[in-house]
């Protein structure tokens, strides 16, 4: 309801009605701030989780569809192909993901060092289950993770170290901003996000932060001060 709520203030944003999103999704201080309270959390699988969404803007159906096999720990590619969802009588089962094509990243050595970590804790707990098979994050059975359980985690993450609210699908929209802000084209974001269409990049993902604006006009105002030398 809230990523439904923030699109409609968007909206008023550029319409004027309003200047601000009060559902403002975090800054790259922000995020560093996050990630540096989440080692501190010190929960294992929660930390791997965000970190995963953080750095790899998957869905959380997505992470949550995860396996031991999608992740080549030595080529440090990710495989998307999968995602979880609800279905008749609101049963968990694994579906193909939303536009149903699969997509392969590269996440980063950090992010691999919390996943193996995590890999490890969880085959000590669960030493019977085959490797390729295992799901990456699960209940205390073993089983598939309810969907409303990340934001749970995420909102305990927010309480204990007072930090500002946002949502779980905020990561992946955090991720395609900075990448913006980092100077990635629009096809580097849409193949990294999956997007079938690049027009939906740019429809959904136009935030952008005020030092990222700052820097557009600076860049404009430098290039006009580049002024060539005048013919007489």
């Amino acid at each position: 309801m809230k990523t439904y709520a923030s699109k409609v203030i968007d909206f008023a944003i550029k319409r004027d009605y309003i200047s601000s999103n009060p559902f403002n999704f975090y800054s790259k201080e922000q995020l560093i701030y996050f990630l540096h309270c989440l080692k501190q959390f010190g929960n294992a699988q929660i930390t791997a989780f965000f970190y995963l969404l953080a750095f790899s803007c998957i869905r959380k159906g997505e992470a949550l569809a995860l396996t031991w096999a999608d992740l080549n720990f030595e080529t440090k590619e990710l495989f998307i192909t999968k995602a979880l969802s609800r279905g008749k009588n609101n049963k968990l089962y694994i579906k193909s993901t939303k536009t149903d094509t699969s997509r392969q990243l590269l996440i980063d050595e950090e992010t691999c060092r919390i996943l193996s970590e995590w890999k490890k804790i969880q085959q000590d707990k669960f030493p019977y289950v085959n490797d390729k098979s295992q799901l990456m994050f699960t209940n205390e059975q073993n089983g598939l993770l309810q969907q409303t359980i990340p934001r749970r985690w995420l909102l305990k993450i927010i309480d204990k170290y007072n930090l500002p609210y946002t949502h779980v699908h905020s990561f992946r929209h955090v991720h395609c901003s900075l990448l913006f802000e980092a100077d990635a084209s629009v096809k580097e974001v849409q193949e990294r996000l999956g997007h079938t269409d690049v027009q939906t990049t740019l429809n959904i993902y136009t935030h952008l932060s005020k030092s990222a604006k700052n820097e557009t006009i600076n860049k404009f105002v430098a290039y006009l001060n580049c002024k060539p030398e005048i013919q007489k």
